[in-house]
Parts: structure tokens; sequence; C-alpha cells
């Protein structure tokens, strides 16, 4: 076999290196945990079990306010990673060209919170750790507790991006292991395509789910006879995200798939105009708003 006989790449990676490009959201924090050898053994000699049947972790900072902020915002960093992006490989994410300008705006603003909660834990530290002499008891030990500035370097959050992978493979190999690798490929980056396209329609019916809920109108009849009517709360967030969703797959529907084009053509239109503080108050056009979304539900098979 010639050694210039080309493994070309399956369409599918084509369309996915033009329309997206791959990220990466680091995010890295001090636990504040340690595991106490001595307490271990203690503990494991008093049930007279073996000593490496248990292992004692303290939590350095007994769940500090502040420290706990800065916990839970790595965790609102990877819900919100998650949220915007499509599974690729490990950690690397995939996401649209389209929406590329606005992550990086909302990266930027979940960077510099991040930086204000870890500033403010870190101004807080030294009190924190004075604190910790009495909550902690006897188990207090100042050497685990590391000085501000190697904590510094040990709370960061950074974006890593490139692009989806598209260079051709030139294999000097025989022509069935040519057909086997090219067969592997080519279900490997249909199967990505499809996990991106299930999520895709799951997003778009949860929204749409949730505007219908939101859009119910509640009439109950009290025991004088008096009838009550009850509204559900509509969200800005809720329409602002359908539209979100509208745009990018306007442009990111990498199979061109007919059903998930429908509903986002049919949603973005009956959307049109919409105004939430007029949609809060009109029970007509939250009826109409309800019943359009359920049509396209219907007809999307849900």
């Amino acid at each position: 076999m010639n050694q210039d006989t080309l493994l070309s790449k399956p369409n599918h990676i084509i369309s996915l290196a033009t329309s997206c490009v791959l990220v990466s959201v680091e995010s890295h924090v001090w636990n504040a945990t340690v595991q106490d050898k001595q307490i271990s053994d203690e503990v494991t000699a008093a049930k007279k079990a073996d000593k490496d049947a248990g292992k004692f972790v303290k939590n350095l900072l007994a769940k500090n306010a502040e420290h706990k902020a800065v916990l839970n915002y790595r965790q609102t960093i990877y819900n919100w990673v998650q949220r915007c992006t499509y599974d690729w490989a490990g950690s690397q994410r995939l996401l649209p060209i389209a929406n590329l300008a606005r992550f990086h705006k909302e990266f930027r603003e979940h960077e510099i919170k991040f930086d204000e909660l870890v500033s403010n834990f870190l101004d807080k530290y030294p009190s924190i750790v004075s604190n910790m002499a009495f909550v902690q008891g006897d188990m207090f030990d100042r050497n685990e507790y590391p000085d501000v500035s190697e904590l510094q370097h040990r709370f960061s959050v950074d974006l890593i991006q490139s692009e989806v992978p598209t260079g051709d493979f030139r294999c000097a190999i025989s022509q069935d292991l040519l057909d086997d690798m090219t067969t592997h490929y080519e279900r490997q980056a249909k199967r990505m395509v499809d996990d991106i396209l299930s999520k895709q329609s799951a997003q778009l019916v949860d929204i749409m789910k949730s505007i219908s809920y939101c859009c119910e109108i509640e009439t109950t009849v009290d025991d004088n006879g008096e009838v009550k009517v009850r509204r559900r709360k509509l969200y800005d967030s809720t329409l602002d995200r359908a539209r979100e969703l509208c745009e990018t797959f306007r442009t990111f529907n990498l199979t061109a798939d007919p059903k998930l084009e429908e509903a986002r053509a049919s949603l973005e239109m009956l959307l049109d105009g919409v105004e939430i503080e007029k949609l809060r108050n009109s029970d007509t056009q939250r009826v109409v708003i309800k019943e359009g979304i359920d049509d396209i539900l219907a007809k999307f098979g849900v």
C-alpha cells in the first residue's frame, strides 16, 4: 500500500472543527483537609481494629464561611461550564463558536468573582487560623496551616482554549486495518455528534417545559364560593435562556436535524416581541404562549 494513502476525517469532525472550539476551565483551591495519622491510630486502636482499617481526616477550617464560599463558587464555575458546553474528552469541552464571545465575557466575570472571594478569604486568614485554635481544641496544630504567601498560589481559575483537531492521518498500513480505523473513527465521531444533539434537544425541551409550566394559571374556588386565581412566577432569565438557545442552535445544528430546527424556529417565532412584564400581567398572553409551546413540544415528540 502506498505510504501516501489517506485516512480522511469524517464529515462530522470537519463540521465540528469549523463550528466549535475546545475549552477547558481549570480551577484549583486549597481544600484545607489533612489526614491525622496519630488520631487515626488512636481511633483504630480504641476500636480494636487494624491500623489501616480507617483514616481520620481533619477539616482544618471547620467549614469557615469565607473558605466555603470559595469552594462553592468553584462548583458554580463547573456547573456553568457544563451548561454552556458539550462533552468531548475529559476536561476538554466543545463550545460552539457562536457562543465564544459570550463565553469569554462570562468567564471573565466568574474569574473576577472568584478572585474577590479568594482575596476576602486570604485577608481574614490569619484571624481564621487563630480562631481555629479554639475550634479544633487538642487537634489544633499550627504547622498544618500554610502561610498566606503560600496559599495565594493554591487558588486559581484558568481558561484553556484550542482548536478541534482535523489533521489527516497518512498511514503505511494494510487496507484491512485502514478500513477498521476509518470505521472506528466514524463511529466515535458520530457518537459525539449524537450526544451533542441529544443534549441540545434536552436543553430545548427543558426550557420549553419550564416556560409552559410558569405560564399556567390555576383557578380554584374556596369554601365561600370565591374564585381564586394563582399565577406562577415568570423570570427574565428563563426567557433569556430560551432566546439564547434559539440563537445558538440557529447556527449550531451539526447534522441539520429537521426536528431540532423546526422546534427552534417555532420557539423563536413564538417568543418574538414577548416582554416579560406584559407576559406576567396578561392572562391572555400567558395562555397564547403556553398553548404555542405545548404545540411545539407535541410536534417535537414530547
